[in-house]
């Protein structure tokens, strides 16, 4: 089935962020793995493999419309230096994404692709779910302070 080329561009965009995505939690939650905060570690981590599933549908969609997945590119990697930079640059992240998907679904709609559509609605939805989660640890640094929150997060 030949897609839009306007749906196939805007979803190898969204591919781009994931492929993105990928990499930088998966930086982060060998970071948090080797600090010994294993919580974050497995929150990171399970989060990169989320994304990773992700974007294998978003190149299964790509390729059932009769596109090429690009996956040569990769948006910038925000790799923190501490545990709050490191939450920062996630949020920082997350909040980019949201209009891309958002503009992706309205042009799904718009050109009556509701496949393409309930991928990136599902994909929105856990994107919003990391950043509740991301807020919640930013806000437990700020009640708790720092070392309390850290120590919270060590062992599994």
């Amino acid at each position: 089935m030949q897609g839009h080329p306007a749906i196939i561009t805007v979803l190898n965009e969204v591919l781009t962020s994931e492929l993105t995505s990928i990499n930088q939690y998966f930086l982060h939650a060998r970071i948090y793995k080797n600090w010994g905060l294993a919580e974050l570690n497995n929150t990171c981590y399970k989060k990169s493999i989320r994304d990773m599933k992700q974007a294998d549908e978003l190149i299964e969609r790509v390729l059932f419309l009769e596109g090429l997945p690009n996956l040569q590119a990769l948006g910038r990697l925000r790799i923190g230096e501490d545990t709050e930079e490191m939450l920062q640059c996630d949020l920082d992240f997350q909040q980019e994404q949201l209009p891309l998907l958002k503009q992706a679904i309205a042009l799904c709609e718009q050109h009556q692709d509701y496949v393409s559509r309930e991928i990136l609605v599902e994909i929105l939805e856990h994107e919003e779910e990391h950043i509740d989660w991301i807020n919640a640890q930013q806000y437990q640094i700020g009640v708790m302070g720092l070392p309390n929150y850290l120590q919270s997060k060590v062992g599994e």
